[in-house]
């Protein structure tokens, strides 16, 4: 049995009785880390303040049948796993461009948005801790709501998406999990066995943490200063020099995407660095990775308007990968001005 200390203890008490400040010292401790496990669920933020506000609810409502043998913790994320597993039921999985078909080899300059597919979105991750949930994680915090970390959960069904996350992020015990998912051990164990091994095929062998740090911060504000001034002085060869032979960019709820420095320059020069109109930028922080916000102003406009979030994969010092979250929507989470 897990033993509560008597400060929570005398909030439970409080809270069964109808104290909703007491309810929100409980949960004040754990609201990030559960939100970040709503993300990596869902693969949006928007989708995780729904379940998130949704659990909550529920364990207020639920109150009384708590009878403290688990921690609080493992409550709480015991109803929002299950809240994430009825979303994933109704809604699906979310997708990125590289998901839906070939890279284009050359710039299509008139794409049209898919509205029709549930993308993968980005996610603030100012406050999130660096360590791990609990000794036995495996995965660090930041590690765990990295793009590639996070897209290839989406390729894997609630149950083994629920029993990754649970062992590998937040250091359940097969057990606990076969508890939350109302299963047996067995069955946890082997959805872990199949989860390990579609996500092992799809995400780097070196995280981005790993790969920032052995990067000193010079190089890395050199990166993320960089792309912004190609793109706001339509510098070619300064973006050029930022990326990997083998680089890919994408674009979401654009389809197209493009892998290789010749497409992904070609796409660069036509597009973003001589026809969209005038750029301005803000570094920020994203899913654990250097980003920046890109603000656009159009021909005959005055204000610079919220355009995309873009979040880059580094490798050995350069850019392997440039994922451009398009969509004004995506900047209240980063707590952006509407326009600058």
């Amino acid at each position: 049995m897990s033993e509560i200390s008597s400060s929570t203890a005398d909030d439970l008490a409080l809270a069964r009785a109808g104290d909703d400040a007491a309810f929100d010292r409980l949960v004040a401790p754990l609201r990030r880390e559960l939100h970040a496990h709503c993300y990596r669920m869902l693969g949006s933020s928007y989708d995780a303040d729904d379940a998130l506000q949704d659990a909550l609810v529920r364990a207020w409502r639920g109150l009384e049948r708590f009878e403290g043998r688990s921690s609080v913790r493992t409550w709480l994320h015991t109803i929002a796993t299950r809240t994430c597993l009825d979303t994933i039921e109704s809604r699906g999985k979310r997708a990125l461009p590289v998901d839906l078909g070939p890279a284009s080899d050359h710039a299509v300059v008139d794409s049209a948005p898919l509205t029709d597919v549930a993308w993968l979105g980005p996610y603030a991750d100012a406050g999130l801790s660096s360590g791990r949930a609990t000794p036995e994680a495996h995965y660090e915090q930041r590690e765990a709501v990295e793009l590639a970390f996070v897209a290839a959960l989406q390729h894997l069904p609630g149950n083994q998406r629920a029993a990754l996350l649970l062992f590998e992020v937040l250091g359940f015990s097969a057990a606990e999990i076969a508890e939350v998912m109302d299963t047996s051990t067995a069955s946890v164990n082997s959805a872990l066995q199949r989860a390990r091994r579609i996500v092992a095929e799809k995400v780097p062998s070196r995280s981005q943490q790993q790969a920032l740090s052995r990067l000193d911060d010079g190089r890395f504000q050199e990166i993320v200063a960089g792309f912004a001034t190609a793109l706001e002085r339509g510098d070619a060869d300064l973006l050029l020099s930022l990326l990997t032979a083998d680089v890919t960019w994408s674009m979401p709820p654009l389809p197209h995407w493009y892998r290789g420095v010749d497409a992904v320059m070609d796409f660069a020069v036509k597009v973003p660095l001589t026809s969209c109109g005038a750029w301005r930028h803000i570094p920020v922080n994203a899913n654990g990775q250097p980003a920046v916000a890109c603000y656009l102003r159009r021909d005959g406009e005055t204000p610079h308007r919220p355009w995309s979030v873009n979040v880059f994969t580094l490798h050995d010092g350069l850019i392997r990968e440039i994922t451009t979250f398009i969509g004004a929507e995506h900047f209240a989470l980063f707590g952006l001005p509407e326009e600058i």
